[in-house]
């Protein structure tokens, strides 16, 4: 394949201190990554299939940065983003989102729907207003969702309907890139067939 990769991992290592031992006084280093290598290029889709606890949380949430690496590279669009400072991050940020497996603890039960999709716009756009509203209303259709539940609250909603808030604010920025963490795991079957739906 010619084409230029979207995302190139090379051997990503990512360690977790745990507490062991008598009274839980000892302290050892567990490798949840080692030395994980993959490439994902532009409209392609990969699915990391492995056991619980085997590591595939801590994959995605690594290659976005919200974990460290400990080794290893991540090249979004040729750029080391293993390297780069918290604030150089910021630019990326846009680039590549994430959607939880727990659609629960996926939003702050302080915020309305509005609130939770306009975050990421008036952090990285310049939508203010009216514009914003729009923005976030063309946002719920998109995920099946109607516009009139933008001042309504993430505890008014089942676990499909804020799978499906939570996708929607992961496409507010036309992301190149997109971790979906077990996303419909935690629901419904017949909700599964949504949200796949939905994806597609």
């Amino acid at each position: 394949m010619n084409q230029t990769p979207l995302l190139d991992v090379r051997d990503l290592t990512k360690y977790f201190t745990v507490r062991g031992g008598f009274l839980g006084r000892g302290r050892k280093r567990v490798r949840a990554l080692d030395h994980v290598s993959l490439t994902i290029y532009p409209r392609e889709t990969l699915g990391v299939v492995g056991e619980s606890g085997c590591g595939k949380t801590t994959l995605g949430r690594t290659i976005v940065r919200l974990l460290e690496p400990d080794e290893g590279h991540i090249f979004f669009e040729g750029t080391d983003i293993a390297r780069l400072s918290r604030r150089q991050l910021r630019a990326f940020r846009p680039h590549m989102q994430i959607v939880f497996q727990n659609p629960y603890s996926s939003f702050d039960p302080r915020f309305s729907v509005l609130e939770s999709i306009a975050e990421p716009l008036r952090t990285h756009t310049d939508l203010r207003g009216d514009a914003l509203v729009d923005r976030a209303r063309e946002l719920l259709e998109r995920a099946g969702m109607p516009g009139e539940i933008l001042f309504r609250y993430p505890h008014e909603f089942s676990g499909g309907q804020l799978q499906r808030l939570a996708i929607a604010r992961a496409l507010a920025l036309n992301p190149k890139f997109i971790v979906l963490d077990e996303p419909t795991s935690a629901l419904d079957v017949s909700v599964q067939a949504q949200i796949i739906n939905l994806l597609q």
